[in-house]
């Protein structure tokens, strides 16, 4: 199983730190934020990475090479200036992913969540005819009102009240939910998901775990100081 993680973005409200730097590769704990989830993915067998990129995308390759001295062999999938937003990062990056169910971790979060566990959610997938499985999470003060609603039967809706959760930035997605996308085309997933989820076909797992959305200076600080 193959997995991508999301390096694309500019992180506005992270400078002036990602004026020279891009945010997956800002350390936290010693390390790169993007080394944190290369260890942890080749620790549960993920070998083969995509990591797309635009903003300052030749520090990455500068800094990760090839991956071979974190054990995986990196591919990198480049994007205009500006990127491609999330979906159309993924529809470029197909050719690299591949006919099967993959794993996509946004670069600018941290979650101790064990990837090993997307290889059951990729046949889950497969097993339900469905496109999308997503990692949930309670909602963190930035960001109250939450994205999605998860269902009794452990499908997603669309947000609706107090029973939200928050996109932890990971999921097993389908190809298939991109098939529509040509590659180097801008757009978002949100309303690929919203799609799928009105024909049912999209699950979730409320984890309750560690997760940090590293998107502020302070919340770095914050995380930082946790993980020393």
């Amino acid at each position: 199983m193959k997995a991508m993680i999301l390096a694309a973005g500019r992180g506005e409200r992270m400078r002036p730190l990602t004026d020279h730097l891009p945010k997956p590769l800002l350390s936290v704990g010693g390390k790169p934020l993007i080394v944190w989830h290369i260890e942890r993915l080749a620790k549960a067998g993920f070998y083969d990475i995509v990591i797309n990129h635009a903003w300052l995308g030749h520090k990455f390759e500068e800094i990760l090479g090839n991956g071979s001295h974190l054990n995986v062999n990196i591919h990198y999938s480049p994007e205009d200036t500006g990127g491609f937003e999330t979906a159309g990062g993924i529809a470029t990056a197909l050719p690299l992913l591949g006919s099967a169910p993959f794993l996509v971790i946004n670069g600018d979060v941290w979650c101790d969540w064990d990837p090993i566990e997307a290889l059951a959610k990729a046949q889950q997938l497969q097993q339900q005819q469905a496109k999308a499985w997503l990692l949930m999470v309670d909602n963190p003060l930035h960001h109250p009102l939450g994205d999605f609603h998860l269902q009794n039967n452990g499908k997603l809706a669309q947000a609706s009240g107090s029973t939200t959760l928050t996109f932890a930035g990971i999921g097993v997605y389908d190809p298939s939910l991109f098939s529509a996308l040509p590659p180097r085309t801008v757009a978002k997933l949100a309303p690929l998901l919203r799609q799928a989820m009105q024909e049912q076909q999209v699950l979730g797992t409320h984890y309750k775990g560690q997760w940090t959305d590293v998107g502020t200076p302070s919340r770095l600080q914050e995380l930082d100081a946790q993980l020393h």
